[in-house]
């Protein structure tokens, strides 16, 4: 039966993370799951009301693929894009506000900000965050990026990027970069269109993708739903291969767990499964559907293949960091410390 082949230990995942539709799994989503048997789940607002449901939806998507450790991951970076919420759960600063303060407090403030929502997300069985952002915004770009970023000075993104990865890492939780090689320059949203940007690379060398190259280490990146002219004019990041092969894999020196942004974007053209099948053949090691369509997560899964065994050991890479990094803290020293931090920035915003 499929249920008991999703719980074949010998079996290898495919190569694609889904979302769910609401709090709980209904009969067809925990049938459909044990059947695709996916790597892992991402979670949107939509799934997360309260500390127990949601800890229950997380064992409930585990156990539906009958793997304990399957990823499941979140965006939870705090400001405009934050899936828990109060009265539940804290809220949190953009990026931007952080990076308001001065040298070192922002790096400090970036780490304890980072420390307490993996904190967050620990306790709640969650196991990846996509933080954080390392995109440059650039004038006149669209506001899709704006303050989820820590500023538009490469070197000083890489040192904010990597405190948030160490804080996020300390807590158990894996971070994931993004979105490389980088979404700065983007004129349009890519949920809604494709951009197309026609800086050089020896621009975007030194500029977009110095971040990424700084944090070329850590375990998990997303991929911009972007073409870049000067390297694919033909094709977004997501679907190129000399994209993914020359700049992520070989000028940013990037190997681990490569992840496409949400393939349900408007950036992105052609049915559901034809975009899984371009995104994995290009190099991504997984993609990502956010909607929790049943039907589109059909079309998906139909499309996806096992991992690959290259995927497989940076997925177990990953995993086992993730279990050697956690640390114990002091929330409530943290927690006090952030707020003092925090309220720093309303004095360095008066003073200009």
């Amino acid at each position: 039966m499929p249920i008991e082949a999703a719980k074949t230990p010998s079996r290898t995942p495919r190569a694609v993370v889904l979302g769910c539709a609401g709090e709980r799994l209904s009969a067809d989503e925990r049938r459909f799951f044990a059947s695709a048997d996916q790597l892992g789940f991402v979670l949107f607002r939509r799934n997360c009301t309260a500390p127990d449901q949601l800890r229950a939806l997380v064992a409930e998507l585990r156990d539906s693929v009958g793997r304990a450790d399957a990823p499941v991951l979140i965006d939870q970076e705090g400001g405009r894009v934050a899936r828990l919420r109060p009265p539940h759960w804290p809220a949190y600063p953009a990026a931007a506000r952080i990076a308001a303060l001065p040298d070192p407090l922002a790096a400090e403030a970036a780490s304890l900000g980072a420390r307490l929502i993996a904190d967050d997300l620990a306790a709640l069985g969650i196991t990846v965050d996509a933080i954080p952002v390392l995109d440059l915004p650039m004038s006149g770009a669209d506001p899709v990026i704006g303050d989820r970023a820590y500023g538009s000075e490469p070197e000083r993104v890489a040192r904010l990027g990597r405190a948030v990865c160490e804080g996020v890492l300390a807590g158990g939780v894996l971070p994931i970069i993004k979105h490389i090689p980088g979404h700065g320059r983007a004129l349009v949203d890519s949920h809604r269109a494709l951009p197309r940007v026609a800086a050089d690379r020896a621009v975007l060398t030194t500029s977009d993708f110095a971040p990424f190259r700084a944090l070329s280490a850590m375990p998990w990146a997303m991929t911009a739903h972007i073409v870049f002219a000067a390297i694919d004019a033909a094709a977004p990041a997501t679907f190129s291969r000399p994209v993914i092969d020359d700049i992520i894999r070989g000028d940013i020196g990037f190997d681990g767990v490569l992840i496409s942004d949400d393939i349900s974007m408007g950036a992105l053209a052609g049915g559901l499964g034809d975009r899984t099948r371009r995104a994995l053949e290009a190099g991504c090691d997984l993609a990502l559907h956010c909607t929790g369509v049943l039907a589109e997560m059909e079309e998906i899964a139909a499309a996806s293949p096992p991992l690959s065994p290259q995927a497989q050991t940076r997925v177990a890479r990953g995993e086992a960091l993730r279990l050697a990094s956690r640390r114990e803290f002091d929330r409530p020293a943290a927690e006090a410390r952030f707020a003092e931090l925090l309220a720093q920035t309303a004095i360095v915003a008066t003073s200009r």
